[in-house]
C-alpha cells in the first residue's frame, strides 16, 4: 500500500468514526481524544490531517450536505410526477434517518450554534417546487393553503421524530429497534396525510 492509499484510509477512518460517534450515536460534543480513541488512533493524526475537531466537523457536514443536496436534486429536476417525487424524496429522508439517527438534531445544534450552515437550494428550484404544489392544489390532489406551508408540513412530518428521538423513546418507553421500525413505516403515513389522493 502506498504512502498515500494508507493517508486516505486513515483520514476515510477518522470521518466515519466522526461520523458514527454524532450523526449514529448523538454524541455530538465527542472530543479529538474521543474520535482517535475510537478510530485507535492517536489523537495527533486527527491535528495532522484536518487541523482541528471544528474542520473535522465542517468537512463531514458538508460532504453530509452534499450527498442529501446531490439526492434531492436528482428527484427534484426528474420528469416523474409530483406525487412520485415526493414519495421518493421521502423514501431517501427516511433511509438517511435509520442509517444516521441523530444527523437531523446535530444539524440543527450546529446551525444554532453557528458553528455549520446548510447550503441554500437554488432560487429557480424554490420557485419550481412551489409552482409544482401550487399546480398540485388547483388539481384537487393536495389541500389548498400557501404552498411553503406544505413544504412546513412534509419536513415537520419527515423530521420531527429523529430531531426529538431521545425524547420520543424515553417518553413513549420505546427501545432503538421498535424506534426504526416506526420510522420506516412513515412513508405510506406521511403520503397519506399530504396528498388526498
Amino acid at each position: 500500500m502506498s504512502k498515500q492509499e494508507k493517508k486516505d484510509q486513515t483520514q476515510e477512518l477518522i470521518k466515519e468514526t466522526a461520523k458514527n460517534l454524532f450523526f449514529v450515536q448523538g454524541k455530538f460534543d465527542a472530543t479529538t481524544q474521543e474520535i482517535a480513541d475510537a478510530a485507535g488512533l492517536n489523537r495527533t493524526l486527527i491535528n495532522y490531517y484536518f487541523r482541528s475537531r471544528d474542520n473535522l466537523v465542517q468537512i463531514i457536514f458538508d460532504e453530509a450536505d452534499r450527498v442529501e443536496k446531490e439526492k434531492s436534486e436528482i428527484i427534484m429536476n426528474s420528469d416523474l410526477p409530483f406525487k412520485e417525487k415526493i414519495s421518493l424524496f421521502i423514501e431517501g429522508s427516511l433511509s438517511t434517518s435509520l442509517q444516521y439517527p441523530y444527523l437531523e438534531t446535530y444539524i440543527v445544534s450546529q446551525i444554532n450554534k453557528g458553528i455549520c450552515h446548510k447550503s441554500e437550494i437554488e432560487r429557480s428550484q424554490k420557485e419550481q417546487i412551489l409552482k409544482d404544489i401550487q399546480t398540485e392544489m388547483d388539481s384537487g390532489n393536495i389541500e389548498k393553503m400557501e404552498p411553503v406551508q406544505f413544504i412546513f408540513n412534509m419536513i415537520s412530518l419527515l423530521i420531527f421524530p429523529s430531531a426529538v428521538r431521545p425524547l420520543l423513546m424515553e417518553n413513549m418507553m420505546i427501545d432503538d429497534k421498535e424506534f426504526d421500525r416506526l420510522i420506516s413505516d412513515r412513508k405510506d403515513i406521511i403520503l397519506n396525510m399530504l396528498f388526498k389522493k
